[in-house]
């Protein structure tokens, strides 16, 4: 997949220096930057906001290392769980037709004064590969 004009141009939606360097030492497994990835909520309420439906697109970034995984949103951290975390059964990963990388989770996983539901899709011609770590790592942690 090609990377995203903006981290083409200006370097959006790569990893965040601060993270790399603690990532690299916990051994990646698979990385990928400059992808193109959107976040979708539904019936979502937090304190301040609420949104029927909305979606934003962004360039974002995927990292799998033998401790985490981590997706990111530029510089900002949508996902961070270590893969013992239970929070981790809560993700419903799977891939969609045109090959993205989808992640449904229920809002009151991370925060729970939020509600409804978030959904991110990642554009990666990994998506299967992505996927299936994801999945073995799901099913040893339950």
């Amino acid at each position: 997949m090609a990377k995203t004009l903006m981290y083409r141009w200006f370097g959006l939606g790569k990893i965040p220096k601060q993270a790399m360097s603690i990532l690299e030492t916990e051994g990646i497994v698979y990385q990928e930057e400059g992808i193109p990835a959107s976040i979708g909520f539904r019936n979502f309420r937090s304190p301040g906001r609420r949104s029927g439906y909305r979606r934003n697109w962004f360039s974002g970034s995927i990292v799998l290392t033998k401790l985490h995984f981590l997706a990111f949103a530029g510089t900002k951290t949508m996902i961070g769980l270590s893969w013992d975390d239970e929070k981790l059964g809560a993700l419903s990963c799977t891939m969609d037709d045109k090959s993205p990388l989808r992640i449904d989770y229920d809002a009151s996983t991370f925060n729970d004064d939020w509600s409804g539901q978030i959904e991110l899709f990642y554009r990666s011609d990994n998506t299967e590969t992505i996927l299936g770590i994801l999945r073995n790592k799901q099913n040893r942690s339950s």
